[in-house]
């Protein structure tokens, strides 16, 4: 039987991803991000059966009584229950979808269908399908000389019921992915558009001559993309890189664990996907919204600007904290003082800039870092390679097990390894998923190093939506123990112990455990704060119930899942759990422990779940520095406090909204505004260096001329 403070994590997640749903419902969202959010809730729910219920449904089958280790459930217990919920979810989705593109429709953004077209956008969009479209379709039949083709995940199809005189057959058309997901319609007056799914859809009939089509949809499957053991293929490889290329393919071949289409189905055609893919009838689901709704963020590249600039946010540019104005050094520059940065307020290029003098500085002897995840055209590639080909001694730790992005990471490790650079390819049982990134230079004849440890990815491109910290600097104790970390990590010991760094998947818990018994001594005067994605750990779960028994006051922040109930009388009352869902993603990790001038303050790659803290290799490091520690402090004050998209969860999972107090915070404005304060100030400093008048004028030059050297 399960303790009452205990939440299954399906429940948790379907929970949270409601809630970005939620976020098209807001007042204070423009339309067009309204329309990006439901674009997010749906690949996240793909995602979810991708790995999630992919996941359980292989449970189910090979470990028969294998039962959730908080709740009790067993995998086809769970399956249920998520199954029981969605239908309502896919409802609220509709309905939004609805009720945004009726409010694009005011700024004169029209999706349109086939039966609203006018007679001259019907002539159009025949023509384009005729001669751009049709020439390119793959149609095919279903019978005994036409098998059921493989479907791919996450495609879609156009899927036919036909008739053949006394024959009853089927037909496939797979709409195929280099197309434009929608096709924007010749208007002078206003921005229309029609999804290219629907205009194949339409014309599908013309391209199964001499058949009755009887009925017709467009369907996309879900495959599990969870890794399976492959051990049986391990032998068939020389090296890991080419077992994880051969784990990828056949993956792209797993079950399928759900079917969607755009509107309700025969029962005949239910039944014959059924049976051929093997998805039983309640994994089916109708969506009247797009199946496929990646496109809320291409409309970016075609609305005017003269309508996006008032259906989506304001941009914002990230500060350059730290860089040198004038010219300068980066690494004179953290030599003198440890430097946190705050994505996206923070610009991830000062990160990058001190990467690139680190590649051509002389004295510096090599850098060694750890890769999860990186952008495409990645810059950090280029100056790691462009360091090796300096004579720098450069390696890297490239995860192949990085969910989604394992291609991506093995295409990189090829671009590396032939710049000349040392690739480690990590572990079989273990992800590295740490951050931490080590520079180790001569300055005369001392070995000094400049060490950054983050929270999240070195990807240019999510670090623009992503929050994360990386913390920067020339403590030679942390240098120390981050390079015994490479040593061990080259040598495969993964269970190093250190000074001051805590490392999965054997430090890390065992450390915070300690910290957490530290705290609960203190009774009523212990205090612990935590900023994570994702608390499921029962064993970490158990300790914070404890601690709130004895009495001490525990904060959480936690976007995504929480395995822990707050608020159970005599069990979790001292605990206050917050998640935050806006603008970005959150998605940094701090723990901070006890009060006032006793604080430990840790920032970490991990969250509080069983996976990063046993079979994975993260890093959380301490924060020594006085003045980023009262950013923090005020960074997570900020967050706890947010009540416009900050939400509180109630004792039985769900969120609710916090009380407006007389000041409205939101945390993701908040910091975007400090931003712009402290980016002007910083020009206003700059032209007084330079005895410039402080004119307005002044102020957008010397913007331009930052933007000029920072490029």
């Amino acid at each position: 039987m399960s303790a009452d403070y205990f939440q299954n994590r399906e429940i948790s997640w379907l929970r949270f991803n409601e809630r970005v749903l939620d976020e098209a419902y807001s007042e204070n969202v423009r339309p067009l991000e309204k329309l990006k959010f439901i674009s997010i809730f749906t690949s996240n729910l793909t995602e979810f059966f991708m790995v999630r219920i992919g996941s359980l449904t292989e449970m189910s089958r090979l470990k028969k009584g294998s039962k959730d280790n908080k709740t009790g459930m067993t995998a086809n217990e769970q399956i249920k229950a998520v199954l029981n919920i969605l239908p309502k979810m896919y409802e609220k989705k509709d309905l939004l979808f609805k009720a945004v593109s009726q409010e694009l429709s005011e700024f004169g953004i029209h999706c349109k269908d086939m039966s609203s077209l006018s007679k001259d956008e019907l002539t159009f969009v025949k023509d384009i399908f005729n001669t751009e479209m049709a020439p390119l379709l793959s149609p095919q039949i279903i019978d005994s000389a036409h098998p059921f083709p493989f479907l791919e995940n996450d495609t879609l199809y156009i899927f036919l019921e036909m008739q053949a005189k006394k024959k009853h057959l089927y037909g496939l058309i797979p709409v195929r992915r280099d197309y434009s997901p929608y096709l924007i319609l010749p208007d002078t007056n206003s921005f229309s558009f029609i999804m290219t799914e629907k205009i194949i859809l339409h014309f599908a009939d013309e391209l199964f001559s001499g058949l009755a089509v009887k009925s017709k949809a467009i369907i996309k499957i879900t495959r599990n993309f969870d890794f399976t053991d492959s051990s049986d293929i391990r032998d068939e490889f020389e090296n890991y890189k080419d077992y994880m290329k051969g784990v990828i393919k056949r993956r792209k071949r797993q079950e399928a664990v759900r079917v969607e289409s755009n509107s309700e189905l025969s029962d005949s055609m239910m039944l014959f996907l059924e049976k051929q893919i093997g998805v039983p009838i309640e994994k089916f689901f109708i969506s009247k919204s797009p199946l496929k709704m990646e496109y809320a963020f291409k409309l970016d590249e075609h609305i005017p600007s003269g309508i996006k600039e008032k259906i989506s946010n304001i941009p914002f540019t990230p500060l350059y904290k730290g860089q040198p104005v004038r010219g300068g050094s980066m690494m004179e520059f953290v030599e003198k003082k440890d430097l946190m940065l705050y994505y996206p307020y923070d610009h991830i290029r000062v990160f990058l800039n001190l990467m690139k003098e680190a590649s051509q500085d002389p004295r510096v002897i090599s850098i060694k870092v750890t890769i999860y995840r990186l952008a495409k055209n990645s810059k950090l590639v280029k100056y790691l390679c462009d360091a090796s080909e300096n004579g720098k001694d450069v390696t890297v730790f490239m995860e192949l097990k990085a969910r989604f992005d394992e291609e991506n990471n093995i295409n990189y490790s090829e671009i590396l390894y032939d710049s000349g650079c040392n690739i480690i390819y990590g572990f079989e049982q273990f992800k590295t998923h740490s951050k931490l990134c080590l520079i180790t230079y001569k300055d005369k004849l001392e070995v000094k190093f400049i060490t950054q440890i983050g929270t999240g990815n070195y990807n240019e491109s999510t670090s623009k939506l992503y929050t994360d910290l990386s913390l920067i600097t020339c403590n030679k104790e942390i240098g120390l123990d981050a390079s015994d970390f490479f040593k061990n990590m080259a040598t495969g010991n993964i269970s190093g112990r250190y000074v001051h760094l805590l490392q999965s998947p054997y430090g890390l818990k065992p450390h915070l455990l300690e910290l957490m018994e530290n705290e609960r001594k203190k009774g009523k005067k212990g205090r612990m704060f935590f900023k994570v994605n994702s608390l499921t750990d029962k064993e970490l779960i158990e300790k914070l119930v404890e601690c709130s028994k004895e009495g001490v006051k525990i904060k959480m922040i936690i976007r995504g899942i929480s395995c822990l109930l707050p608020g159970i009388p005599n069990e979790t009352d001292n605990i206050e759990i917050h998640s935050i869902v806006g603008r970005f993603l959150e998605h940094s990790r701090i723990y901070i422990f006890g009060s006032e001038k006793n604080k430990k303050y840790y920032i970490a790659s991990a969250d509080m779940m069983t996976r990063n803290m046993e079979r994975r290799i993260e890093i959380a490091a301490p924060v020594y520095d006085t003045e980023i520690q009262a950013e923090l402090d005020n960074y997570v004050n900020i967050q706890f406090n947010d009540n416009i998209k900050g939400r509180k969860m109630n004792r039985f999972g769900e969120y609710q909204s916090i009380p407006q107090t007389d000041k409205p915070i939101s945390a993701h404005d908040y910091f975007m505004e400090q931003s712009r304060k402290m980016f002007l100030a910083s020009c206003d400093k700059n032209d007084n260096k330079g005895k410039t008048k402080k004119t307005s004028k002044g102020i957008v030059q010397h913007i331009i001329s930052l933007l000029g050297k920072n490029k």
